[in-house]
């Protein structure tokens, strides 16, 4: 028996190339996973399976660990005993498990029964042989998960250390994709999904332009505020040609790190796109294009809407493409009337279909205001939304402002609005407009 305080360097310096190359194999499929929302149960299967695919063995189990009897329970054991054992309890220290757990200590057993903390009292129910055995605990920082055991090696006499390292990198995925399922049902805030936030964050900043452009025609200005948990709110600004502007907000489905490696996505599919087509620039095409690139490089329950604003400098229009996004509105300062602006087509990443475009003539004074949800879905205490209508009295009756004062005087209504009632979603919203 091997307690092991560390993880072994032995797996960094072999030359068990392919072993290696398995294993990252292993760890991009676990983290797909880990990604998907589906029964705790299942997940746990289907990690507990690809373990011993990686790492031959006859039984694999799972313990979860209760913290309110402070003890271990049996969740889900695959092998030729599982079912005989599914669902049991264990006292902490009982067992090879229960030593693994109070100790926060893993351990490699070459021989189970010359091991005296092992309890021979399951082979006995369960009519399996325990040869030897690979357990460690799953944690999360400091806190205990559960265990994973891996019992009787297939192909060796007993586990080797680089075995131990699969299994206990697999122990920490197993810990978060546990974590991750319980928070989904019970909304439990702990370290785990405060780090995942704050990268999710992080990856949402380093995508928003770090300063906006300034232009000699067009005053403009955008504000992003994230919701506590991070939505999937994403804009930017590129400049195509000396003459061409392109303006874009779009509103990922889901939250946290799915929704902004979505967004990632998308700011790299522009840069690459520019690059490409930078002299031949066509919006409807862009839109098309970033549209089939999404449903390729995601899974179909992960879509954006997005507004697309493309403005000619010197032809002083603003070409529009909706693709199923919140409505955007364009102000007339001769006729002060608003306009909705909703040519395009369906949400992107879903369906390949045909994008359509249109135009308007931006006239001094005149502006165009986009916004995600998260506007016009704000809600007050009593559940009622702020709604386009309030959106559309703001502009009529502060045209006049600059488009930074106008998006501050819009934050600022929606907070007195929502009085105490927390911010739901994330909020996002921009003007364009023409001063000369």
């Amino acid at each position: 028996m091997d307690t092991l305080k560390s993880f072994s360097d032995d797996c960094y310096n072999c030359t068990n190339y392919l072993g290696l190359m398995e294993r990252i194999n292993f760890f991009q499929k676990t983290s797909q996973r880990i990604m998907e929302k589906k029964p705790l149960d299942d997940l746990l299967s289907e990690i507990l399976e690809a373990s011993k695919k990686l790492i031959p063995s006859e039984a694999s189990t799972l313990f979860l660990f209760d913290r309110e009897s402070d003890s271990l329970y049996f969740h889900i054991a695959t092998g030729k005993s599982g079912k005989k054992i599914e669902s049991e309890f264990l006292q902490m220290g009982r067992g090879i498990a229960g030593w693994v757990a109070q100790n926060r200590l893993g351990v490699k057993i070459d021989n189970c029964y010359d091991d005296e903390r092992f309890d021979k009292s399951y082979d006995e129910k369960t009519g399996f042989k325990t040869k030897n055995m690979m357990c460690v605990p799953m944690m999360i920082k400091d806190d205990l998960v559960g265990v994973l055991q891996l019992i009787n090696r297939i192909e060796r006499d007993v586990y080797t250390f680089q075995d131990v390292e699969f299994f206990n990198a697999l122990s920490s995925e197993c810990a978060v994709a546990i974590e991750n399922a319980r928070l989904v049902d019970v909304e439990v805030k702990n370290e785990q999904i405060k780090y995942e936030l704050a990268t999710a964050q992080n990856i949402q900043k380093k995508l928003l332009p770090s300063k906006l452009p300034e232009f000699d025609d067009i005053d403009i200005a955008v504000d992003l505020i994230p919701a506590m948990e991070v939505g999937g709110d994403y804009y930017n600004i590129f400049k195509v040609t000396n003459d061409l502007t392109l303006f874009f907000v779009c509103d990922v489905s889901g939250k946290s790190i799915p929704a902004a490696l979505i967004a990632a996505t998308i700011y790299s599919f522009a840069e690459t796109y520019f690059i490409v087509n930078k002299d031949k620039f066509s919006l409807v095409d862009f839109v098309a294009s970033l549209n089939k690139f999404l449903i390729l490089s995601t899974t179909p329950d992960r879509f954006a809407t997005a507004w697309f604003g493309l403005y000619d400098h010197k032809q002083r229009t603003v070409e529009s493409v909706n693709a199923g996004h919140t409505v955007t509105y364009y102000y007339s300062a001769e006729a002060n009337k608003i306009n909705e602006m909703k040519a395009g087509g369906l949400f992107l990443g879903s369906f390949e279909m045909p994008y359509n475009s249109e135009t308007i003539n931006l006239q001094n004074n005149d502006f165009v205001f986009f916004f995600t949800d998260g506007i016009s879905e704000a809600m007050n205490e009593n559940e009622d939304e702020f709604g386009e209508e309030r959106i559309k009295k703001l502009m009529i009756e502060n045209s006049s402002l600059s488009p930074e004062k106008f998006i501050n005087l819009v934050l600022e209504d929606i907070a007195i609005f929502r009085n105490k009632a927390p911010q739901s979603d994330d909020i996002t919203c921009g003007i364009i407009k023409r001063i000369k």
